[in-house]
């Protein structure tokens, strides 16, 4: 197995208890279903060769405050 950097990461606590939710739905720790994201993200950029939003100057509108 490769070695894992390790970094940190500073969310706030809503955000936090979502992620902590979804990774326990899916059977996963919070540092695994982070990584799992992520991942998905990465692959579908080089997937396609776009971000996933493609108004990438628009910030999502999400819920995290």
């Amino acid at each position: 197995m490769a070695d894992k950097k390790q970094i940190p990461l500073r969310i706030s606590e809503k955000l936090f208890n979502d992620l902590s939710a979804w990774a326990e739905d899916d059977f996963r720790s919070i540092n695994g279903q982070i990584e799992y994201l992520l991942t998905e993200c990465v692959r579908q950029r080089k997937k396609n060769g776009k971000y996933i939003s493609d108004e990438i100057d628009v910030p999502p509108e999400l819920d995290i405050e």
